[in-house]
C-alpha cells in the first residue's frame, strides 16, 4: 500500500499531517491503549504490516484471532476504500508473511523451553508459589546446576515437569542430607509445589516445557523478499490461563534480552515485540518481578529489540515501565466511573501538551479508527499529541478460517521443526539411575537373605535347606524332619517344598483328629464314672 512505509518511518495516520513513526527511534518502545472496541486491533495491525514492510520481524500475541488475518489477503471494502482517501492515499490490498505459533501446538508451531532456562523467579510466579514454596524451587535449582550441570548443557537436567516433580520426590526423600547442604526443604512445602505442578499440567502448561526449544532466531527471519516475517502467538486458549500467558511473554523478553548482542541505536529494529492485555504482565507480580521487568524494558533497546504494549487503560501499566514508552497511541477512554475519570487524566497528562487540543476532553471524544498519537521525533523527544485518524490495514481485518491456517501452516519454513516433542535424557532417569545403584551398594539387613538367591513368590516364609535323606525318604522326611546327621545341607527344589507344605496342612488334619478323638474318649469315661 502506497505511503505505509517510506524509507526510514512508516505511516500510521493524519492529523493535520501525516503521523509517522520513525524506525530508527522505534526501539524506543510504546503504548496502545483504548477501550474495548476503538480500534486497537487496527491499529496493531497497521504497525505490523508497517514493521514487516519495512524489513522488520514482528512478534504479536493474537488475543481473538482477529490479527491471524494478516496473512490474507485484504479485501476492498468501500469503508476502506474511503479511509484511505481520507488519509491521502489510494488504498491496495496486500498479504503478508506469517509464522503461527502455540503453546499447546494446536494452531500453530509449539512454543518450548526447558524448566531450567525458565529459571526459580519465574516458574514460582507462574506456580503462583508464596515465598517459602519459592525457597524450595530455588534449592531444586541449585542442587541441580550442581549434580547435573556440565558447562556445556543448557538446561541441566531439568527439561520438563516430570524431571522437577523427580526433583522434588529426591529432595524430600533425602531432606536431612539436603537440608545440611542447601537449607531446610519440609515435606509441606514440598507437597505444596507437587500440587501446583499438577494444576499447571491439568491446564495444558506442561506442553510448554520440554524440548526442542524455541530458537529464537526462528523469530528473527524475513522472507525472500526481504519483508519482515509477523509472528503469531494464538493466545486465545492461552487466556484461560493469564498467569501462564504473562510468564511466557516475560521469559520470552528475558530470553531476547539475555541472548542477543548489543548493537546500540540501529536504522530500524531487528524484533519489535507486542504484547496484548499488558496489565496481565504487572498484575499481583512481586516486587523482584517488577523491577526485572523494569530492567529489561529499560535495557532491551539496545538489543534492537521495540516492545509495545496493548491494554485497556494507561494505569495497567508501572509509572517507572510508562516512562519508557516514548511512541504513544491513545484511542478513545469512556468516564463512566472515578477510576475510569482518572484513567482519563493520566492519559491526558503523558502526552505533551497541544494548545490546540483539550486532550483529556478529546479523549472520550475520539471515535472508532481515531486515535491521539505522540511519536518520537528526530532529537528522541516526543511530538506534540495530534488528533489522528489511522489508515487502514492492506491485508483482511478479521480471522482466518481453520482450513486457511492450516494451510499457512503447512507450507512454513519451520513446519517439522519444533511439531515432535523429544525426550532426552535428563533428571527423571538420571535420579532413577542414582536411586538404583544406591540400592544395590546398601549393605543387606542383618538376618536377610543375601542377594541372588532364588525365592518363589506367594510361598510363604523361606524354608531352610534340608540334608541329602540318609534313609531313602519317608514321614519324617517329607515332614522336614530329615536326618540329624552331618553332611552338606542341600537346596531343596520348588516341588519339595510344595509337596513339604502339603504335608504339613495333612499332618495338621489328621493329628486334630486324632487329638479330638482322644480327648472325646477320656472326657466320655470320666462321664460314665459320674
Amino acid at each position: 500500500m502506497a505511503g505505509v512505509f517510506q524509507d526510514d518511518k512508516i505511516y500510521v495516520g493524519k492529523s493535520g499531517k501525516g503521523e509517522y513513526l520513525t524506525l530508527k527511534l522505534a526501539n524506543r518502545h510504546g503504548l496502545v491503549t483504548g477501550a474495548t472496541g476503538t480500534g486497537k486491533t487496527v491499529t496493531l495491525q497497521v504497525l505490523a504490516e508497517g514493521f514487516a514492510r519495512a524489513g522488520v520481524p514482528v512478534f504479536a500475541a493474537d488475543i481473538k484471532g482477529d490479527l491471524s488475518g494478516i496473512a490474507a489477503l485484504g479485501e476492498e471494502k468501500d469503508f476502506l476504500v474511503k479511509r484511505a482517501t481520507d488519509v491521502g492515499f489510494k488504498y491496495q490490498i496486500d498479504e503478508f508473511p506469517v509464522a503461527f505459533w502455540d503453546l499447546f501446538g494446536e494452531q500453530g508451531h509449539p512454543i518450548r523451553t526447558s524448566v531450567f532456562e525458565m529459571g526459580p523467579l519465574l516458574l514460582s510466579r507462574m506456580l503462583n508459589l508464596n515465598e517459602v514454596q519459592e525457597g524450595v524451587i530455588n534449592i531444586a535449582f541449585r542442587f541441580a546446576d550442581d549434580e547435573f550441570g556440565a558447562a556445556d548443557a543448557a538446561n541441566k537436567g531439568l527439561v520438563d515437569l516430570q524431571d522437577l516433580r523427580s526433583l522434588l520426590s529426591y529432595l524430600s526423600d533425602n531432606a536431612k542430607e539436603i537440608g545440611s547442604r542447601y537449607g531446610n526443604v519440609s515435606a509441606a512445602s514440598i507437597g505444596a509445589v507437587q500440587r501446583q505442578l499438577l494444576v499447571l499440567e491439568n491446564q495444558g502448561g506442561a506442553k510448554f516445557f520440554g524440548e526442542p526449544a524455541l530458537a529464537l532466531d526462528d523469530l528473527m527471519r524475513v522472507d525472500r523478499d526481504g519483508r519482515g516475517i509477523i509472528n503469531i502467538l494464538a493466545a486465545d486458549r492461552l487466556m484461560e490461563n493469564p498467569k501462564l500467558y504473562a510468564t511466557f511473554l516475560l521469559w520470552l523478553m528475558a530470553e531476547l534480552f539475555e541472548q542477543l548482542p548489543e548493537v546500540g541505536d540501529l536504522d530500524k529494529p531487528k524484533l519489535v515485540f507486542f504484547f496484548d492485555e499488558a496489565h496481565l504482565l504487572f498484575n499481583d507480580a512481586p516486587k523482584p518481578l517488577l523491577d526485572k521487568i523494569e530492567q529489561v524494558v529499560r535495557l532491551i533497546r539496545s538489543k534492537g529489540v521495540g516492545i509495545y504494549f496493548v491494554t485497556q487503560n494507561p494505569l495497567d501499566v508501572p509509572d517507572k515501565v510508562l516512562a519508557q514508552l516514548g511512541n504513544r497511541v491513545q484511542h478513545a477512554l469512556r468516564a463512566f466511573t472515578p477510576r475510569d475519570q482518572k484513567a482519563v487524566r493520566a492519559a491526558a497528562e503523558t502526552f505533551r501538551p497541544n494548545p490546540r487540543l483539550d486532550t483529556e476532553q478529546v479523549i472520550t471524544e475520539l471515535g472508532k479508527g481515531e486515535a491521539l498519537v505522540s511519536f518520537l521525533e528526530g532529537n528522541g523527544t516526543p511530538s506534540m499529541v495530534e488528533r489522528t485518524l489511522i489508515c487502514p490495514p492492506a491485508a483482511r481485518i478479521g480471522p482466518l478460517t481453520a482450513p486457511e491456517r492450516r494451510a499457512v501452516i503447512a507450507r512454513s519454513a519451520l513446519r517439522g521443526k519444533y511439531d515432535q516433542a523429544i525426550d532426552p535424557e535428563s533428571a527423571h532417569e538420571m535420579l532413577a539411575r542414582r536411586v538404583a545403584e544406591k540400592a544395590e551398594t546398601a549393605p543387606a539387613p542383618k538376618g536377610a537373605a543375601p542377594r541372588g538367591r532364588t525365592t518363589v513368590p506367594n510361598s510363604g516364609p523361606t524354608v531352610p535347606p534340608s540334608p541329602p535323606s540318609t534313609t531313602g525318604g519317608g514321614w519324617r522326611d517329607v515332614l522336614g524332619g530329615g536326618s540329624s546327621g552331618g553332611g552338606s545341607r542341600g537346596r531343596m527344589s520348588t516341588g519339595e517344598i510344595v509337596v513339604k507344605q502339603v504335608a504339613r496342612s495333612v499332618a495338621s488334619q489328621v493329628g486334630g483328629q486324632i487329638g479330638r478323638a482322644v480327648m472325646r474318649s477320656i472326657f466320655g469315661n470320666l462321664t460314665g464314672r459320674r
